[in-house]
Order: structure tokens, then C-alpha cells, then sequence
């Protein structure tokens, strides 16, 4: 006959009795429970360590359990057991992939901090070479009032295209602000030198009017998108079409290149936004907002290349997770067609535009609207751009008007374009301005 505890229903290991109620229990248990009771478990009279009896047998054989008993039975136990072993080792590479995500994600953070750390190096020490430059010679300035706005001088326009009407998008080398990259009505994409003052190349390929143009940062390629929905990518030093990208069925209406300069995201008429390699051509992801059934109208990467915003035709702004492929926040406020969207380069402000004549600022730390700038009636806003140091915000449409950053305040207007102005750009350290229009030139402004 086996002993059992009462409070288990198990053989103990070291049973003893209690005087109080004559049961049988497993030590450490039963000492557990007067230590927070101070009474018998089974009647709830008092009952103390001291008065337990303990019960000295040989060493108790656990019986097995009934459903043990047989070969069937003892095969289903070893069933259990190997299902339940199947399921941890499954939960376990979840786990690992898990991790292994992470891992990546905080090496690919890294990267994006280190390579913001180099650039602010680099302008850091631009900047005390500058003032280096200028201290010797402040002993020869005489004191005089300073305007509030800085000096401003229009250089000599520069027409592009001759036979279509239209600049319609702008972009600068980031390496080297001299080179000037436009895109036309007259389906051709043109670098222009403005050191040199002359074409260096016009490429040729689109069958439709070019509406977004990028410059990559360090190599001599740029990137075209069009609404004959293809996406190509140009050799600036050959002159020719090295790759194209057919990642939509319908227009293109945004493209942009993403912080590592090895791909491209891309907007469409055809709702999709497009993930695609530069050097294959390849589309990697192609990802649509079911629910909102919307075409976009425009896209651009965040600085560090984790998030990303869509313009759409309703009037949302709606900002991605590039890993997780899902839509993590929508702006809502506007009136009309999203035209043209931009973040600064620390990261805290997104700017929009639309057909309502306004341009609203975003807090991205706070998912919230806290400015919004309202122009003139029926003005057009097509271009946002802030400069590389976030000190400005440039607003192309109508004309072009440059605004203080934090304060918001406009500080230069320019009225010199005869048509739309379609494209405005910074040069390095917002040396100058360079915008296009619809009156087929080219302006660079001096500040």
C-alpha cells in the first residue's frame, strides 16, 4: 500500500502525518502551508511545524499512472511528448528569425546613423573652413545695417527645351550642386553643367513627357519616371539607357531614392507603390492600400530609409513601415490632390502640399499638424524642398517662396518665372536656389 500526500493526491518523498487530522502529507508542502496558514489543511485547526510526525518507509515507488499501462497507451504518451518537442523546436526558429530581424534592423539603424554622423561632419568642417576664410577679413567690414533677408541675385536664365513647352521636374547632383538634372514635356531627360554653363548630356527614351528625375549621390547615374509607366536608369557618362524598371501599370507619379543608393521607391496612378533594385531592374515589393482604393500622386523616402510617405488623389498623406510593408499613419487635412510632399533632413518634419492653396507641417514625433501656411487663392503649390541643413523650406508653384524653419516665416519671394514654376532645389549649404517652370527655363538664384 503507497502512501499519499493529501494535498498532491502524489507518493511523497518525505511523508509525514498530522496529529490534527491524521492525514498523510508531503513535508515541504505541508510546511509551505502552515508557514502561510498556521493551520491544518484539511479540518483548519491550528497546526505548527514542530507537531509533525514524520513517517519513516523504504523508498516509495511511484505507481503509474492508469492510462500508462499499456503499449498503446504508452505510445500515445510518446506522441504527445515528440508533438510537444516538434512545437518548442518550431517556436524556437520563430524566435531566431525574430531575433535575426532585429539584428538587422539595428545594424541597418547604424549604418544610417553613421552615415548622418559623416555628413554632419563633413558641413561641420565646411562650415569652419568658411568662417576661417571670412575672420581675417572682418576687420574690414564697416558697420552698417544688415537687412533682414539675404542678398539675392537672378542669374541669367537658361532655356532647356525649345520645342515643347515645360520643365516639369529638377533635381542636383548631391555631390556636386553644378550639375543640374531636368526632366521635360518633350520626353527628354537633360544634365545640364551650370559651372560650365552647358549640356553635358540629353537622354532620350521615354515615350511620354518626363515627370520625376533623381541624381544619385555618388555615381554618374541618374533615374527617370514617366506616365508611360516605366522607370529608367541612365548612364550620364555613355548617354544611355542602362536599365528600365516596369514596376506599374499606369502613370508614375513619384519617385525617390532610398538613404543606401541601391533602390527605388515609386508611386503610380495604379494605387501600387513600388519597391524596385537599381542594378537588376527588379521589382522587390509592390504594395497597395486596399481599403483606400486611391491613386497616389507622389512619394518620398524619410532621411534614415525605415519610413516613407505616399501622397494620394483624395487628399491623404500616408506614411509606411518599409520593413513590415504596412501603412503606419495617415495626415489627413487637405483639400484636393496631394502635389508634392518632403521631409527635413533631421527627420522631425514632413511638408505637404495640395490643390488648396496650402502647405501644412507635420510633427513626425507627435503625428500631428502644428503649421499650416495658407497662400494665395488658387495658388499652385508643385514642388517642396527643404535644404540640407533644415534651415529652409522652398514652395514652388505660382512662384517661389522661401521660409524660415521653426519660425515659418516667408523671407524671400521670386516672381522672375513667366509660367508654373514645376521645380525648386537648394545648392550645397543654400548657397543658391535653382528652380524650373512652364516657361521652358532654367533660374538660378543666388542667396
Amino acid at each position: 500500500m503507497s502512501l499519499v500526500c493529501a494535498i498532491s493526491n502524489e507518493v511523497p518523498e518525505h511523508p509525514c502525518v498530522s496529529p490534527v487530522s491524521n492525514q498523510v502529507f508531503e513535508r515541504r508542502l505541508i510546511e509551505k502551508y502552515i508557514a502561510e496558514n498556521g493551520a491544518d489543511p484539511m479540518n483548519g485547526q491550528p497546526l505548527s511545524e514542530e507537531q509533525l510526525i514524520d513517517i519513516k518507509v523504504s523508498h516509495p515507488i511511484r505507481p503509474k499512472a492508469p492510462s500508462s499501462t499499456s503499449i498503446p497507451a504508452i505510445l500515445k504518451a510518446l506522441q504527445d511528448e515528440w508533438d510537444a518537442v516538434m512545437l518548442h523546436s518550431f517556436t524556437l526558429r520563430q524566435q531566431l528569425q525574430t531575433t535575426r530581424q532585429e539584428l538587422s534592423h539595428a545594424l541597418y539603424q547604424h549604418d544610417a546613423a553613421c552615415r548622418v554622423i559623416a555628413r554632419l561632419t563633413k558641413e561641420v568642417t565646411a562650415a569652419r573652413e568658411a568662417l576661417a576664410t571670412l575672420k581675417p577679413q572682418a576687420g574690414l567690414v564697416v558697420a552698417q545695417a544688415v537687412a533682414s533677408q539675404p542678398h539675392v541675385t537672378v542669374m541669367r536664365p537658361v532655356k532647356l527645351y525649345a520645342s515643347v513647352p515645360g520643365i516639369l521636374s529638377l533635381d542636383l547632383c548631391p555631390s556636386d550642386t553644378n550639375k543640374v538634372l531636368t526632366g521635360g514635356a518633350d520626353k527628354n531627360v537633360v544634365v545640364f553643367d551650370k559651372k560650365e554653363e552647358q549640356i553635358i548630356a540629353t537622354l532620350k527614351g521615354h515615350t511620354k513627357k518626363v515627370t520625376s528625375v533623381i541624381y544619385h549621390p555618388s555615381q554618374s547615374v541618374v533615374f527617370s519616371a514617366s506616365p508611360d509607366s516605366t522607370i529608367r536608369v541612365w548612364s550620364v557618362t555613355g548617354g544611355n539607357c542602362v536599365q528600365v524598371v516596369r514596376a506599374h501599370e499606369a502613370s508614375v507619379t513619384g519617385l525617390s531614392l532610398h538613404a543606401t543608393g541601391d533602390y527605388l521607391l515609386s508611386s503610380s496612378e495604379d494605387q501600387y507603390w513600388a519597391f524596385s533594385d537599381i542594378q537588376t531592374g527588379r521589382v522587390l515589393t509592390k504594395v497597395t492600400d486596399e481599403a483606400a482604393g486611391c491613386a497616389l500622386t507622389c512619394a518620398q523616402f524619410h532621411p534614415d530609409g525605415l519610413i516613407f510617405g505616399t501622397g494620394t488623389a483624395d487628399s491623404q498623406i500616408k506614411i509606411w513601415d518599409l520593413k513590415e510593408r504596412t501603412n503606419v499613419a495617415n495626415f489627413p487635412g487637405h483639400v484636393g490632390p496631394v502635389t508634392s510632399i518632403a521631409f527635413s533632413e533631421n527627420g522631425y518634419y514632413l511638408a505637404t502640399g495640395a490643390q488648396d492653396s496650402s502647405v501644412k507641417l507635420w510633427d513626425l514625433r507627435k503625428l500631428k499638424n502644428f503649421k499650416t501656411i495658407t497662400l494665395d487663392n488658387n495658388y499652385e503649390v508643385k514642388s517642396l524642398v527643404f535644404d540640407q541643413s533644415g534651415t529652409y523650406l522652398a514652395v514652388g508653384g505660382t512662384d517661389i517662396r522661401v521660409y524660415i524653419c521653426k519660425q515659418w516665416s516667408e523671407v524671400l519671394n521670386f516672381t522672375e518665372h513667366t509660367g508654373v514654376v514645376t521645380g525648386v532645389a537648394f545648392g550645397e549649404h543654400a548657397q543658391f536656389l535653382t528652380s524650373t517652370g512652364m516657361d521652358r527655363s532654367l533660374k538660378f538664384y543666388s542667396l
